[in-house]
């Protein structure tokens, strides 16, 4: 995949290919769409720096790395909104299909717990959780959220995600080159952060002080 995204670095085809793979993961969660996301950066780092001297190689990278981020967080809120403008719309039957999974409606009770709250950093965690996107998508049109608490979130998190994921495979590409071990470092470093979102999404809330 290394060579094949290589010779694509240069061309406008890296972007439709990211965008696309990140659009569609919230409906089909077992696309590689973070892994893409680090192997192109880690490409297009190698790419430039075969192409220009170390003194300009940062300024020659930014560009790229600016674009592929752009990229990659639109196409994130894209799919977010679509989601939850197709949960919103059909309600009933993806409530049906969220009931028949344990696991799928208490994430969405604690969705709908967060959000009353204002805790909109969870619609962040779950970006890096595992199938965590398309649960908070879903499960925010299926409950009703208004968009405006919805959408300033999920931009946040399609920001956040991007810029980290583009980060490691920049800086994997500059430290261990354009190779499979600076890709799978860096790749490790996601899924590290990915069981970290999810560590903390499943810890229990500090109960409340009773009054005196």
């Amino acid at each position: 995949m290394l060579e094949q995204l290589g010779a694509l670095a240069d061309t406008p085809w890296i972007y439709v290919i990211v965008g696309l793979s990140v659009l569609l993961d919230v409906f089909l969660p077992v696309l590689p769409s973070g892994v893409l996301v680090i192997t192109a950066a880690t490409t297009a780092a190698g790419s430039a720096a075969g192409a220009v001297g170390d003194a300009a190689h940062g300024h020659a990278d930014f560009p790229n790395m600016f674009a592929l981020i752009a990229c990659a967080a639109t196409a994130s809120v894209l799919g977010d909104m679509v989601a939850y403008r197709l949960a919103w719309r059909g309600g009933d039957r993806f409530d049906r299909a969220i009931a028949r999974s344990r696991r799928l409606t208490a994430a969405q009770a604690k969705l709908g717990t967060a959000l009353l709250r204002g805790g909109g950093p969870l619609v962040v965690l779950a970006r890096f959780a595992p199938a965590g996107r398309s649960v908070v998508s879903l499960g925010a049109g299926v409950m009703h959220r208004r968009v405006t608490e919805f959408l300033p979130w999920s931009a946040l998190a399609g920001v956040t995600w991007a810029a980290y994921s583009v980060s490691l495979g920049y800086f994997g590409g500059m430290w261990l080159g354009v190779t499979w071990l600076g890709t799978a470092v860096s790749v490790l470093a996601l899924f590290a952060a990915g069981a970290g979102a999810v560590y903390l999404m499943k810890r229990p809330e500090e109960p409340e002080a009773q009054p005196q």
